[in-house]
């Protein structure tokens, strides 16, 4: 599972990052989290705001921080 959270390394990216690297190791999931901080990457994406997340070539959540059981339903496969 490849997880990405795009932002530019404010407080709130941050926050997504730490929250989905906990998450990640509670399921205790075979996945790789990666931050992404490039402009030109994360407007690929097509998003206009951050955080955002993207699960697998996916983006789930944009502008916010989600809660651990959303993040937690992403991950359940």
């Amino acid at each position: 599972m490849e997880i990405k959270v795009l932002g530019t390394g404010c407080a709130k990216c941050n926050q997504v990052e730490k929250l989905l690297k906990e998450t990640v190791a509670e399921m205790k999931i075979a996945a790789d989290v990666e931050k992404v901080t490039d402009m030109m990457k994360i407007a690929g994406y097509g998003i206009l705001g951050t955080p955002a997340i993207v699960v697998d070539g996916e983006v789930k959540c944009v502008g916010k921080i989600p809660t651990k059981d959303t993040i937690k339903s992403w991950l359940n496969k």
